[in-house]
């Protein structure tokens, strides 16, 4: 089972609200994310479907991603250096197209830290005490909804609060859009095309002031 419309990041992102999933353990490396049989695809669409496969096998549907009450979750909370291993972007796309939209752990592996922002997931980080808390909440109170807040870096339910973390950098570019180069591409194509005209290698070298015409 998965999100059969997954919410994919796009613009500035504020908030992000929904559901949880609580994935218990350590170094859950990249390969247990999405096993490696599955990154000869062409395109990721199929990986939402395929993210934890083997894990998945393996608890014959009582693993986090199987579980009824979780379907539709969009947040998930996770343990120390998630995400470790190999550097393959499928990751975090596998994750998303399955429907998570931010994860929140004790710490993440920087290049999967990376991959995430490029597609829009922030990765908050907090305590391991803070961590265990969260999960406990989500475990015992299934189907909570939790408001997760970029500006404030806070996780609210309507019972509690817990302040988060995240790289100031990666903050700034979440909540500005910047993250999204193919959106502001396309909000700018104005611009571009104005730009584009006066290039002299796209119009043939036909004007001897082209490149005088840039500034």
């Amino acid at each position: 089972m998965n999100n059969p419309i997954p919410n994919f990041p796009k613009g500035a992102i504020s908030e992000i609200i929904g559901t949880a999933i609580s994935l218990r353990g350590n170094d859950i490396d990249t390969d247990r994310i999405i096993p490696a049989r599955f990154l000869k695809c062409v395109n990721f669409d199929a990986l939402g479907s395929q993210v934890f496969d083997d894990d998945r096998k393996e608890l014959n549907g009582l693993h986090p991603f199987d579980l009824k009450e979780n379907q539709n979750a969009s947040i998930l909370v996770v343990n120390g250096n998630f995400g470790c291993g190999s550097s393959r972007e499928h990751a975090p796309q596998a994750l998303m197209r399955w429907g998570i939209n931010a994860v929140i752990g004790q710490s993440f592996a920087e290049i999967f830290f990376g991959n995430c922002l490029a597609l829009g997931i922030p990765c908050f980080t907090t305590s391991k005490q803070e961590i265990e808390e969260i999960q406990k909440s989500i475990e015992s109170n299934t189907g909570i909804e939790l408001l997760l807040n970029l500006k404030n870096q806070t996780l609210k339910s309507k019972k509690s609060t817990w302040q988060l973390e995240i790289d100031p950098g990666a903050k700034q570019m979440l909540t500005s859009g910047q993250w999204d180069a193919t959106n502001q591409l396309i909000s700018n194509s104005n611009s571009i095309d104005q730009i584009a005209k006066k290039l002299p290698y796209i119009n043939g070298f036909k004007s001897k002031d082209s490149l005088n015409d840039l500034t």
